[in-house]
């Protein structure tokens, strides 16, 4: 990939579903977005019937393909001014406040962190009880009392935003953009 002449928003999707189309529905209103995607949010994007092939029509999509992550070289060269995760399951929040960077997304972090790259994180499991979307109807979830602590844990990394809710991220990213001078609809 050429370097753009503006850096751009890497936005990671993991294995969620969990406001998933809410996701999708910001990467689309904002400019310039890069999709990681890795190979669990491949599947769950199949089983919410949102074809990959329909991402690609508006946006570059980096699979997860690759042992080393290689497009996470991106983040060394001035391509990305924000790193997004969302929705991020519980397993990609611990691999992230464990330093394990062993999927694309979670890799992304690693080196964005590296890079003092801000990130937002928009965590799924952030309360007691959580309603959430699954592909044929919605339903109650209880996340475990280790998922609440690793999304508190994450909190405390620099540069790093956690949002709780689709209305926290919004503003999450509103203030990261309007920092950069970049207005978002």
């Amino acid at each position: 990939m050429t370097e753009p002449k503006t850096p751009r928003i890497a936005w990671g999707l993991t294995g969620s579903g969990h406001y998933l189309r809410e996701c999708l529905e910001l990467i689309d209103r904002l400019p310039d977005v890069d999709i990681f995607v890795t190979r669990a949010a491949v599947e769950v994007l199949s089983m919410y019937g949102i074809p990959l092939k329909s991402l690609r029509g508006k946006h570059r999509v980096y699979q997860d393909h690759t042992a080393s992550s290689v497009p996470v070289g991106f983040l060394y060269s001035g391509h990305y001014h924000t790193l997004i995760i969302g929705p991020a399951t519980s397993n990609t929040v611990a691999k992230c406040v464990a330093g394990i960077s062993d999927t694309l997304v979670t890799n992304l972090y690693a080196q964005a962190g590296k890079c003092r790259i801000p990130s937002i994180v928009f965590a799924c499991d952030t309360e007691p009880t959580v309603i959430t979307e699954a592909p044929d109807r919605t339903v109650m979830v209880y996340p475990r009392p280790i998922d609440l602590e690793s999304t508190r844990n994450l909190k405390r990394f620099p540069d790093t935003i956690v949002a709780e809710d689709v209305a926290a991220l919004k503003a999450a990213i509103e203030k990261r953009l309007a920092c950069l001078n970049i207005s978002f609809s």
